[in-house]
Parts: C-alpha cells; structure tokens; sequence
C-alpha cells in the first residue's frame, strides 16, 4: 500500500544514529520549517570519540523536549503531521532504538503513518531541501553521483532518482571522518577530529610530510588505515616539537585524506553519465573537499553542489525528506520494524 502523501504534507523526522539528537518537520519532502539539533561533543570530547552507552542515554534525556521544540519552531502541531519518519540504521543500535522507539509512540498515540529511513539516503537528500524562500543547493539532474563522508561512512553513491540510490563503493576500513578524529587525537588537537585538523592544517604546509594515497586497482572502494597508520608512525618517529610541524602535519594528513575522497569520482561520473556531482556528510563540511570537488566538477563540465554546513552533520530535516519520498515509493513500515547497526544501501527495486 502507497502513502498518498502530497506536496503539503508534513513529514516528522527523528534523527539518533549516532550523538546528535535531532528532530525537525519538513513539507513535501523539500521544505524545511524546523531542525532541531542536540550535539553531545561536549559529553564525548574527554574519550576522543563517541561513547555508545553515553550518546543513547543523552538521547532518551532529550527527545522528547527535542521533537515538541521542532513542532513548535514549525508552529504545527501534532494532529497536522502526516507521516514520521526514524532513522533505523546504519549506526549505533542504543541510539537507534531510542530514535525509532520514540518515532513509534509518536505514530500510534496519533495514528500516523510510520517510516524507517537508510541514514546514508537520507545525508544524499540533505542536498535537495532547503528553508522557505530559498532553493536546495542540488538540482533534479539525474543520475547524481553522491560522495558521503562522514565520521560513520564513507561512501561513493549513484542516485536514479529521489531515494533510489545504490552503493558503487565502500570503505574497507576506518570512514574518513574516523581517520581524521584518529589523526586529531595523535597530534593532541582535540574533538570533534576534522574541524580540529583543518584549523590546524590552514597555518601548515601540506606538501611538507609525504604521506600515502591509499588506492584500490579496479574499484571504487576506499581505504584510510594505512594513512592513519603512516601518520601515527610518522609522529612516533618524529615527534612535533613546535606548533608549526603539528600545522605540517595536519595540513599532510588533510591533503592526503582529501585526494583519497577525490580520487574515484572523475571515473565515477564519466561511467555513469552523471549529470551532477554532490556531496554529503560531516566531512563534506571541509573547504579543501570542496575545492577539490568543484574543480573535479569543472573538469567533467558538470555542477556540482554540496550541503550547507548545518546539514551536513547528522539532522532530522534529511530523515524526513528521505521519509518522504520512501513512503511514496514503497508505503509506510510496520509499527514493529527493527533496527540495524547496519543496513544495506540499495535501490527500491531490490528492497
């Protein structure tokens, strides 16, 4: 059975995949009327990374006050959503069934339809909405070809069309975001790792250490331990003695992890005609990705678009335009539906 949602329906996005507790109300699967969105760096910051046991008790402290603030900034109520939409994996399975159990409460006290969202579909949609007024960074130009990274995944990703989307490379060890926490943490620059290292990285040299540039023959796959691994060998061999050799190293590391990310897409573009080029994920928040995206865009003469910064970390508002267009295709889920610490990324008509 089809959700018969049309382009004024209110979509209620809950968002806990991981340390961000986020909820937000999207119209037609494009307009963004809320997003709200708890951090917890401050909780997480003392470990270098996130704490699982940690990120799922702060999100059952904050979700409901987090959902009632996004209903509230949209100014509609609950009676008015048509559909709520829950992020039911990939990502850490405590904060997931916090996000997915509220999502549920929601949708049977009020009779609405339920849907579970892929979170790596969702980060591709943060690309196609916006506020009120104003237009999404992407245009509908189809096929897109998504580069997702983030502290969670890294990805190379085909869209056909909103929500069809299918993997055509994975990375086969640490997300590129992971990679550059790890290098935050060896050089003692502090947490969250991939602000900490551009700032870093913009008073540094970076051709000044000569670091790997991971490739996989006859793949879109990624690969980043061995470039960690380069760093942390490099620092125990080496260790900085003054801030501008960290800044040197910083800038390395940046570099290196950047043409890594690049590396596959003008291949990727070309093979599958693409007729746009985005990006998406914590890590797309880094200005030398997005120069270098920009320019790989020139070269193939197509657009390119990438996400404002406050989308593209973990939000609620690409949980619910994902929803959106799932429930369209493919109808609502089940009030009893799993989640998944992991969760294949293909197209509706392999589901």
């Amino acid at each position: 059975m089809r959700w018969q949602g049309n382009s004024d329906a209110l979509v209620l996005g809950i968002e806990t995949s991981c340390d961000e507790t986020s909820a937000a109300v999207v119209r037609g699967g494009r307009q963004i009327l809320s997003n709200v969105v708890a951090t917890q760096d401050d909780l997480h910051a003392v470990f270098g990374g996130v704490v699982p046991e940690i990120a799922s008790r702060r999100h059952t402290e904050v979700i409901t006050l987090i959902t009632h603030k996004a209903l509230h900034q949209a100014q509609v109520s609950l009676a008015e959503i048509d559909l709520v939409a829950a992020t039911q994996g990939p990502g850490l399975i405590g904060s997931l069934l916090v996000g997915v159990s509220a999502a549920k409460g929601y949708a049977a006290a009020s009779g609405i339809p339920l849907v579970g969202v892929n979170h790596l579909k969702a980060h591709v949609m943060s690309n196609f909405i916006a506020p009120p007024g104003q237009h999404p960074p992407a245009q509908q130009l189809f096929p897109t070809v998504c580069l997702l990274a983030s502290g969670g995944h890294t990805s190379l990703i085909l869209m056909q069309q909103f929500g069809d989307c299918q993997s055509l490379g994975e990375t086969r060890d640490d997300a590129a975001g992971e990679a550059l926490d790890k290098a935050a943490r060896l050089l003692e620059l502090g947490y969250p790792g991939g602000p900490a290292i551009e700032q870093a990285a913009a008073q540094g040299d970076p051709n000044a250490v000569d670091l790997p540039r991971p490739r996989i023959e006859d793949s879109y796959d990624f690969s980043f331990a061995g470039l960690k691994t380069a760093l942390a060998r490099q620092v125990r061999e080496t260790p900085p003695q003054a801030a501008q050799q960290v800044a040197d190293l910083a800038a390395s590391f940046q570099q290196a992890v950047v043409e890594t990310l690049i590396h596959n897409l003008p291949a990727a573009a070309r093979e599958h005609k693409a007729e746009q080029l985005i990006m998406a994920g914590g890590v797309a928040a880094n200005q030398l990705l997005r120069r270098r995206l920009f320019e790989v865009g020139q070269s193939q003469g197509i657009p390119v678009a990438f996400p404002p910064l406050d989308l593209c970390t973990d939000n609620a508002a690409m949980v619910a335009a994902a929803g959106y267009f799932q429930a369209q295709r493919q109808g609502p889920s089940e009030l009893d539906m799993d989640v998944f610490s992991s969760l294949p990324l293909l197209p509706y008509d392999q589901l």
